[in-house]
């Protein structure tokens, strides 16, 4: 049995929530069942159907497809509550009233419901114990992403929220997430991810994704661009057709045209194939830099207007035009300045790629805008392809430091540094080495401050945040 508690602020509930088994944390669940998360949800009433929704899932570009998407709904007038993973600077920043945060209120009053649902379901002598129990190999307790998720869902209901965008944690069949009631089902791009867990091949991961297809709901999907993508897509049509559920395969129905990538954002022309979303072509101006930003952008605009064909395409364009997004090859040189109000003298890029099409396409729009001899930050967390984001990151950076994606998730920076050295041969004395995260940013930057040269950071979106978190008081300290 759970302690009693009654909370009085969003980062009480957070920290409760902090006791439960975290995968992200490198913890294994009990089991992965998704009958556990219908138990809970049903305990708490229900309220993944208090509201239809976009779900969104895929292994690269979901979060800002689904920010996109919520920021359109709003722009519509809508109510829309917003499941992102993971977050950058806080927590709250996962469960939010678009892209602002809930008031207070709503997090404290969801949060207090969270802990008596719990409370039920962790009482041995209830029903829900029971039930959990037979599905969870003898271990029932949830886990922190199952309340989490459940914790998004009462704050929707709470706020009032009439609409919903919702990112996947991980996979689809199993997540918990995927009790919810979609209109729609977007999946983007896949890759070989988390394959101890979803699979080892691309046609073993798409599966797992293509569980997020709902019966009589439209899918739209992203292209497969990986070298296996034919594998991919051979099983997503497949679901949809066991679902009765119309595919609308992007490169099938839309093209984009003049796609222009600068510091300041992406500009380009998205022309709809077969009318059936728009019957003119739509010009989009957005702040995130990256031509899969432009793709991100359009597969959440076709989505939108599937899902709610009433919006129209201007409150699309508009609503694009406002977002932006924590660590999605974001600028953040011009958030810090010195104690006389001086920026630094160098832009300073963040990205959470962590997987080798992530990299790649990261590494195309960096050389693009600033060429080749930047200075990179890598650090990943275990089970990530680092090999691989090597050899793509290797060739354009004359210094390369590796460090620790933070403390938040477990890794194992030697061995990634090893991996670099190795690959690099002879150019292997232009990569360091500093274990310490904050001590390395400092360096960085300062380094990067003296010689004038540009900076990425990237490998993890947890190492975004602690670059996040330290580059002001490096960038002063270069002064």
């Amino acid at each position: 049995m759970l302690d009693q508690i009654s909370f009085s602020s969003s980062d009480e509930v957070f920290s409760w929530l902090g006791q439960f088994v975290n995968m992200e944390q490198g913890s294994r669940p009990p089991s992965m069942r998704a009958e556990r998360m219908e138990i809970m949800a049903r305990a708490a009433g229900n309220p993944e159907k208090s509201a239809p929704a976009i779900h969104v899932a895929g292994s690269k570009g979901k979060g800002s497809v689904t920010a996109m998407a919520s920021a359109m709904l709003a722009e519509a007038g809508k109510c829309v509550a917003r499941y992102l993973s993971p977050h950058v600077v806080e927590y709250r920043e996962r469960i939010s009233l678009n892209n602002d945060f809930f008031d207070e209120s709503v997090y404290i009053r969801a949060g207090n419901n969270l802990r008596q649902v719990t409370e039920k379901i962790t009482n041995a002598s209830s029903k829900e114990y029971e039930a959990l129990k037979t599905v969870s190999d003898g271990n029932p307790l949830p886990t922190f992403f199952e309340l989490l998720t459940l914790y998004y869902f009462l704050c929707a209901k709470e706020a009032g929220a009439d609409a919903l965008a919702v990112e996947t944690g991980m996979g689809g069949r199993l997540d918990p997430t995927n009790i919810v009631q979609s209109l729609v089902s977007v999946i983007t791009v896949i890759e070989l991810e988390h394959t101890d867990i979803l699979g080892s091949t691309i046609e073993k991961i798409a599966r797992e994704k293509a569980g997020i297809i709902k019966k009589n709901h439209p899918l739209i999907l992203a292209e497969q661009t990986h070298q296996d993508g034919r594998d991919a897509l051979e099983v997503f049509v497949k679901r949809a057709r066991e679902q009765n559920a119309k595919l609308y395969y992007f490169p099938d129905i839309v093209v984009l045209k003049n796609i222009s990538v600068t510091k300041n954002g992406t500009n380009w022309t998205l022309v709809d194939k077969t009318k059936e979303f728009f019957a003119l072509p739509l010009e989009f101006s957005i702040r995130l830099s990256g031509e899969i930003q432009a793709k991100n952008t359009s597969l959440a605009a076709l989505a939108v207007k599937k899902a709610f064909p009433d919006i129209s395409a201007e409150t699309i364009q508009r609503a694009a035009a406002t977002v932006s997004l924590p660590a999605r090859f974001e600028n953040i040189s011009g958030l810090f300045a010195d104690s006389k109000g001086t920026p630094p003298p160098v832009d300073i890029i963040v990205d959470g790629a962590h997987t080798a099409l992530s990299v790649k396409l990261c590494v195309e729009t960096w050389l693009s805008l600033y060429g080749e001899g930047g200075l990179l930050i890598f650090g990943c967390t275990e089970g990530k392809d680092s090999e691989s984001m090597a050899r793509i990151l290797l060739p354009y950076f004359s210094k390369i430091i590796i460090t620790r994606p933070g403390t938040y998730k477990p890794s194992d920076p030697e061995r990634i540094f090893a991996i670099f050295k190795s690959i690099a041969g002879q150019n292997s004395e232009k990569i360091e080495f500093i274990r310490d995260t904050e001590s390395a940013v400092h360096y960085a930057i300062k380094t990067a401050c003296e010689k004038k040269l540009p900076v990425l950071g990237t490998g993890s979106f947890y190492l975004a945040a602690e670059i996040r978190n330290y580059v002001g008081i490096g960038c002063n300290r270069a002064k």
